[in-house]
Protein backbone atom coordinates (compact mmCIF):
# COMPACT_ATOMS: atom_id res chain seq x y z
CA UNK A 1 0.00 0.00 0.00
CA UNK A 2 0.64 3.53 -0.36
CA UNK A 3 -0.37 7.02 -0.40
CA UNK A 4 0.55 7.07 -4.03
CA UNK A 5 -1.89 4.33 -4.71
CA UNK A 6 -4.83 6.37 -2.91
CA UNK A 7 -6.23 9.76 -4.18
CA UNK A 8 -8.61 9.90 -1.39
CA UNK A 9 -10.20 8.10 1.67
CA UNK A 10 -14.13 7.76 2.21
CA UNK A 11 -14.70 6.31 5.74
CA UNK A 12 -18.18 5.69 7.66
CA UNK A 13 -19.41 5.55 11.41
CA UNK A 14 -20.46 2.64 13.20
CA UNK A 15 -24.11 2.05 13.88
CA UNK A 16 -24.55 4.22 17.19
CA UNK A 17 -22.75 7.28 16.11
CA UNK A 18 -21.91 9.33 13.29
CA UNK A 19 -19.15 10.98 10.64
CA UNK A 20 -18.16 13.25 13.47
CA UNK A 21 -17.22 10.45 15.33
CA UNK A 22 -13.81 11.62 17.14
CA UNK A 23 -12.24 8.84 15.91
CA UNK A 24 -12.81 9.28 12.29
CA UNK A 25 -11.93 13.27 12.62
CA UNK A 26 -8.65 11.63 14.41
CA UNK A 27 -8.24 9.72 10.96
CA UNK A 28 -8.70 12.72 8.62
CA UNK A 29 -6.39 14.52 10.48
CA UNK A 30 -3.60 12.00 10.71
CA UNK A 31 -4.25 11.55 6.92
CA UNK A 32 -4.15 15.29 5.73
CA UNK A 33 -3.02 16.46 3.42
CA UNK A 34 -4.73 13.63 1.61
CA UNK A 35 -8.27 14.27 1.59
CA UNK A 36 -10.70 12.19 3.72
CA UNK A 37 -14.44 12.10 3.48
CA UNK A 38 -16.29 11.06 6.38
CA UNK A 39 -20.11 9.96 5.57
CA UNK A 40 -23.19 9.17 7.34
CA UNK A 41 -25.49 6.47 5.97
CA UNK A 42 -29.06 7.65 5.47
CA UNK A 43 -30.74 6.02 8.31
CA UNK A 44 -28.54 8.57 10.47
CA UNK A 45 -29.49 11.73 8.40
CA UNK A 46 -32.60 11.00 8.74
CA UNK A 47 -32.51 10.93 12.87
CA UNK A 48 -33.55 7.29 13.10
CA UNK A 49 -31.33 4.91 15.17
CA UNK A 50 -31.62 1.55 13.98
CA UNK A 51 -29.75 0.81 11.24
CA UNK A 52 -31.26 -0.42 7.62
CA UNK A 53 -30.81 -3.98 6.20
CA UNK A 54 -27.22 -4.86 5.52
CA UNK A 55 -28.43 -4.64 1.42
CA UNK A 56 -29.81 -1.14 1.74
CA UNK A 57 -26.57 -0.14 3.46
CA UNK A 58 -24.02 -1.42 1.00
CA UNK A 59 -25.78 0.19 -1.82
CA UNK A 60 -25.01 3.50 -0.11
CA UNK A 61 -21.50 2.47 0.24
CA UNK A 62 -21.38 2.05 -3.77
CA UNK A 63 -23.54 5.12 -4.45
CA UNK A 64 -21.30 7.43 -1.96
CA UNK A 65 -17.87 5.95 -3.71
CA UNK A 66 -19.01 6.85 -6.88
CA UNK A 67 -20.13 10.25 -5.98
CA UNK A 68 -16.87 11.02 -3.97
CA UNK A 69 -14.93 9.62 -7.02
CA UNK A 70 -16.91 11.78 -9.57
CA UNK A 71 -16.60 14.69 -7.25
CA UNK A 72 -12.26 14.01 -7.20
CA UNK A 73 -12.15 12.99 -10.47
CA UNK A 74 -10.90 10.14 -9.60
CA UNK A 75 -12.22 6.24 -9.83
CA UNK A 76 -13.42 4.51 -6.91
CA UNK A 77 -10.58 2.14 -7.53
CA UNK A 78 -8.42 4.67 -6.39
CA UNK A 79 -10.11 5.32 -2.98
CA UNK A 80 -9.56 3.80 0.38
CA UNK A 81 -12.75 2.67 1.71
CA UNK A 82 -13.87 1.96 5.43
CA UNK A 83 -14.95 3.10 8.76
CA UNK A 84 -15.72 1.80 12.42
CA UNK A 85 -17.28 -1.19 13.22
CA UNK A 86 -20.59 -1.77 11.07
CA UNK A 87 -19.43 0.95 8.57
CA UNK A 88 -16.17 -1.25 7.57
CA UNK A 89 -18.01 -4.43 7.49
CA UNK A 90 -20.35 -2.66 5.34
CA UNK A 91 -17.35 -1.36 2.79
CA UNK A 92 -15.95 -4.61 3.04
CA UNK A 93 -19.14 -6.52 1.63
CA UNK A 94 -19.39 -3.60 -1.10
CA UNK A 95 -15.91 -4.24 -2.32
CA UNK A 96 -16.53 -8.13 -2.08
CA UNK A 97 -19.57 -7.33 -4.08
CA UNK A 98 -17.61 -5.73 -7.37
CA UNK A 99 -17.04 -2.50 -5.84
CA UNK A 100 -13.88 -1.10 -7.26
CA UNK A 101 -10.96 -0.02 -4.23
CA UNK A 102 -7.43 0.84 -3.53
CA UNK A 103 -7.96 -0.83 -0.02
CA UNK A 104 -9.95 -1.75 2.78
CA UNK A 105 -9.29 0.05 5.76
CA UNK A 106 -11.51 -1.52 8.76
CA UNK A 107 -11.46 -0.53 12.25
CA UNK A 108 -13.29 -2.46 14.90
CA UNK A 109 -14.42 -4.84 12.69
CA UNK A 110 -17.43 -6.70 14.13
CA UNK A 111 -16.56 -10.21 13.19
CA UNK A 112 -19.43 -11.70 15.77
CA UNK A 113 -21.75 -10.08 18.05
CA UNK A 114 -20.75 -9.84 21.28
CA UNK A 115 -21.16 -13.66 22.72
CA UNK A 116 -22.04 -14.96 19.59
CA UNK A 117 -19.05 -16.06 18.16
CA UNK A 118 -21.11 -18.95 16.13
CA UNK A 119 -23.23 -15.82 14.38
CA UNK A 120 -19.67 -14.76 12.04
CA UNK A 121 -20.07 -11.96 9.64
CA UNK A 122 -17.03 -13.36 7.48
CA UNK A 123 -19.02 -14.96 4.26
CA UNK A 124 -17.82 -12.46 1.86
CA UNK A 125 -14.11 -12.62 2.68
CA UNK A 126 -12.50 -14.90 0.14
CA UNK A 127 -13.99 -12.16 -2.46
CA UNK A 128 -12.17 -9.76 -0.95
CA UNK A 129 -8.73 -9.04 -2.96
CA UNK A 130 -7.51 -5.31 -2.36
CA UNK A 131 -5.09 -4.62 0.63
CA UNK A 132 -6.66 -4.43 3.84
CA UNK A 133 -5.98 -3.10 7.38
CA UNK A 134 -7.69 -4.23 10.43
CA UNK A 135 -7.22 -2.36 13.74
CA UNK A 136 -8.80 -3.86 16.81
CA UNK A 137 -8.33 -3.85 20.69
CA UNK A 138 -7.22 -6.78 22.01
CA UNK A 139 -10.40 -7.14 24.41
CA UNK A 140 -12.67 -6.14 21.78
CA UNK A 141 -15.94 -8.50 22.66
CA UNK A 142 -16.78 -9.03 18.63
CA UNK A 143 -13.78 -10.97 17.59
CA UNK A 144 -10.75 -11.40 19.39
CA UNK A 145 -7.20 -11.11 18.03
CA UNK A 146 -7.19 -15.30 17.22
CA UNK A 147 -10.32 -15.59 15.77
CA UNK A 148 -9.97 -12.12 13.92
CA UNK A 149 -6.32 -13.45 12.27
CA UNK A 150 -8.13 -17.19 12.10
CA UNK A 151 -11.03 -16.06 9.46
CA UNK A 152 -9.17 -12.92 8.25
CA UNK A 153 -6.75 -15.56 6.48
CA UNK A 154 -9.79 -16.69 3.71
CA UNK A 155 -9.19 -13.12 2.55
CA UNK A 156 -7.26 -13.11 -0.97
CA UNK A 157 -5.71 -10.18 -0.58
CA UNK A 158 -3.45 -8.99 1.35
CA UNK A 159 -4.04 -8.56 5.11
CA UNK A 160 -2.60 -6.11 8.05
CA UNK A 161 -3.38 -6.55 11.72
CA UNK A 162 -2.71 -4.25 14.01
CA UNK A 163 -3.43 -4.57 17.57
CA UNK A 164 -4.29 -1.92 19.95
CA UNK A 165 -3.36 -3.46 23.57
CA UNK A 166 -5.95 -3.78 25.91
CA UNK A 167 -8.74 -1.88 24.00
CA UNK A 168 -12.08 -3.21 23.49
CA UNK A 169 -14.44 -2.63 20.39
CA UNK A 170 -14.59 1.48 21.24
CA UNK A 171 -10.88 1.66 21.56
CA UNK A 172 -11.46 4.50 24.19
CA UNK A 173 -8.64 6.55 24.28
CA UNK A 174 -6.79 5.00 21.73
CA UNK A 175 -7.75 7.67 18.36
CA UNK A 176 -4.76 8.76 17.93
CA UNK A 177 -2.76 6.04 18.24
CA UNK A 178 -5.31 4.24 15.87
CA UNK A 179 -4.96 7.49 13.14
CA UNK A 180 -1.57 6.90 13.63
CA UNK A 181 -1.15 3.48 12.70
CA UNK A 182 -3.88 3.98 9.86
CA UNK A 183 -1.58 6.21 8.62
CA UNK A 184 1.74 4.38 8.18
CA UNK A 185 0.11 1.79 6.79
CA UNK A 186 -1.16 4.02 4.14
CA UNK A 187 1.99 5.58 3.60
CA UNK A 188 3.94 2.39 3.68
Amino acid sequence: MGVADVDAVLLFPGAGSGSDHPSLVAIAEALAPLPVIRRDFAYRRQGRRAPDRAPKLVAEVRAEAEAVAAELGTLSARLALGGRSMGGRMCSMAVAEGLPAAALVLVSYPLHPPGKPDRLRVDHFPALRVPCLFVSGTRDAFGSPEELERHTAAIAGPVTHEWIDGKGHDLRGADAEVAARIAAWLRA
